[in-house]
Formats: structure tokens, sequence, C-alpha cells
């Protein structure tokens, strides 16, 4: 099998770097281009990263001598890569100018970032809930005047933690939902070195992640029509995003009312069932079960149950029957994981396998 050549752009942030140590070895692509701002342009990744490597895991060998390409030198990374992974750390105008920049210019564009989540005709995608947004990306191209280039955004990593454990449950017709989420210190980018104040400290305010988490699940379970995804009508949802003192995972406290109320058992099994196209592709970082219920009332921690299937599974415990909705659940999803880079390389592994990266 041919690996094709990825980019990474933004490759010096930690988003970046989880990209970088997920390519390494990956047997579909292979990375040949990194790309970050001007000021990093010319040096080799490590004296780009001047020590700033956020990762428990170590950075790949390959990666460390690779000269650092300034991201806005597009026809330079057309000559080196097939397609690119987008996680810049730029004001919302500069990320849609230059996502389209590059899918006008031939090259697909898999972004972890917010900018384009909201344009009608570019996919937000959870490989195993949605990939039939995919065929928006036809629409797309035809808008762009491209046969090969085009945008695919995955959502908010906060989301993950809960939306999840919703899809399957559709079926019993949702309509209210609350869900506060207590947000790792790694989904800004952060460690506790370089961030002292949040040690012993919990901030209950994360600017525009109540909007995101509230609305996009509702493109998430929207549908195609007319080349734009159209988002679902419903359930309501409303949230409270709060940053707690946690390396990696954020997790959730939901609950749920329904038009018809499912048992506790129905919930079980519908969790236990559920798989997705990535699933039954056997796709390099698919988890084995999507869904892992914990039956300890302890269950799902951050600090342990994060890592589950490479921490690209997502978790959920504590269900029972509420006082004021039908029911109530946690969950947990890795933010930097399965939320954010982990994310776009299983999209990645799905638009491979579909055919829209050839």
């Amino acid at each position: 099998m041919k690996k094709l050549r990825a980019g990474i752009i933004g490759a010096t942030g930690m988003v970046g770097q989880r990209f970088l140590t997920l390519l390494d070895n990956h047997p579909y692509f292979e990375v040949t281009a990194l790309a970050a701002s001007a000021r990093s342009a010319g040096k080799t990744y490590e004296e780009a990263l001047g020590g700033r490597w956020k990762l428990k895991t170590p950075m790949p060998a390959f990666a460390a001598s690779m000269k650092v390409i300034d991201a806005s030198h597009i026809s330079e990374m057309a000559e080196l890569v097939d397609f690119v992974f987008c996680a810049v750390d730029m004001k919302k105008d500069e990320i849609l100018a230059l996502e389209e920049a590059y899918a006008k210019a031939e090259i697909p564009v898999v972004s972890n970032n917010s900018a384009n989540r909201w344009t009608p005709d570019v996919p937000m995608i959870i490989p195993e809930i949605n990939p039939g947004h995919l065929e928006v990306i036809e629409a797309q191209r035809a808008r762009l005047g491209t046969r090969h280039g085009f945008i695919a955004v995955k959502p908010n990593c906060s989301i993950q933690s809960y939306v999840p454990m919703i899809t399957p449950l559709l079926k019993f017709k949702p309509t209210k939902i609350v869900a506060t989420t207590y947000q790792a210190i790694s989904g800004a980018g952060k460690t506790f070195r370089e961030w002292p104040e949040m040690q012993d400290n919990v901030i209950p305010y994360i600017g525009g992640e109540e909007e995101k988490s509230e609305q996009e699940p509702l493109r998430v379970w929207g549908s195609v029509r007319d080349g734009a995804i159209v988002k679902a009508d419903g359930p309501l949802i409303t949230t409270q995003c709060i940053r707690v003192p946690v390396t990696d995972g954020h997790t959730a406290a939901v609950f749920i009312s329904f038009e018809n109320k499912p048992s506790k058992e129905e919930i079980l099994e519908a969790w236990r069932n559920f798989r997705g196209l990535p699933q039954e592709l056997k796709l390099p970082h698919a988890p084995e079960q999507f869904i892992t219920y914990f039956e300890e009332d302890n269950h799902p921690q951050a600090g342990i149950d994060r890592d589950i299937y490479g921490g690209m599974g997502v978790c959920a415990g504590r269900l029972r029957e509420d006082t004021l909705f039908d029911y109530k659940f946690v969950g947990l999803s890795h933010n930097t994981l399965r939320g954010a880079a982990g994310g776009g390389v299983l999209t990645a592994e799905l638009l491979y396998r579909l055919g829209y990266l050839d």
C-alpha cells in the first residue's frame, strides 16, 4: 500500500505535536512536511520548539531535524504533500483564508480548528457518527473550483465526552439535555509548568466553549440537503464549561429527558452495540469498542480511564434515573487524542479508505 504524504500545519503547538506522534509509522500516511509561523520557518523542528515539547510521548526521531516551512508558503508545501492536517493558533478570519487557500491549491485539509465548522459545505465529522456528511465535499469542491482540494473539520473536543453516548439514544427522541463539562488544561494547549495558576484551582469559564457545546452536536446530528449541512432541530441543549486542574481528559456530567423514555437496560445495550464505519473498516486508530461503560460508581476517572483504546475510546458511567430528568450519567473522552489530533487522524483514515484523498 503506497503511503500518502502528510503535512502538519501548526506543527509546534500541542495538537501539532500530537499529530506528529500519532503519524509516526502510520500504515497509510508519512509525514513529509512540517509548517508553522514565519518565526519558526527555516529552523529545524527541534530548534523551532526550543524545549517546548509538551507531551509525555517522546518526539519522533525523524522529526527533530526536519526543516520547518512557513505555513503561508503554500506552493512550497504543495510540492511536498498530498494533504495536510491543520492545527494553527491564528485569528478566525486568518484560518478561514489559510485553509481555503490550501484547498484551492488542490491540497485537502483535515482541520482541528473551529473556523470552518459552520461553513455550510464543510463536513464536521465524528467518524463513527456522521460519515455520511462527507458527501457534501462534492458541493464544496464545486464552490471552490477544485478537483481534489477540500476542507473537512472535526468538532469541539468537549462534545465528544457526551455526544457519542447520546447518539445511539436518538431513536428514543431526547428532548432536553443539560451537560456540564470539566475540561483539562491541555484543551487550552497548556501544561501545569506553563499555567501554574491552574494548580489547586477551578475556572468556571472557557471563552466561546458553551456555545460550541450547545450548537455543534446539532450540526453533527444534522443532514445533507442541497449541498449543505443543515443542523438538527433538537434536542434542546444547555451547557456549562469549567476548566479543572487535570492534564488530559474532559469529563461531562449529563442530564437527559426523552419523548419515549427507554429503560436503563435499553440504554446500556445501545451503548454496548454502538459501532460505526471506522470499526467496520478496522481503521488504524478506531477503538475496538467505541463506548465503554463502567459499572463501578467511582469511574470513569480522567487519570485512569482516559487512555482507553489508545485514548480513542469514550467512557461512560453512573447511569441512573434522576428526580428532574429521566436519566443522568457521566462521560469522559481524551481531549487531545479522541477530541483533537486523534479524531483528525481517524477522519483522515476514513477519507483515505473512502477515496476522498485519492
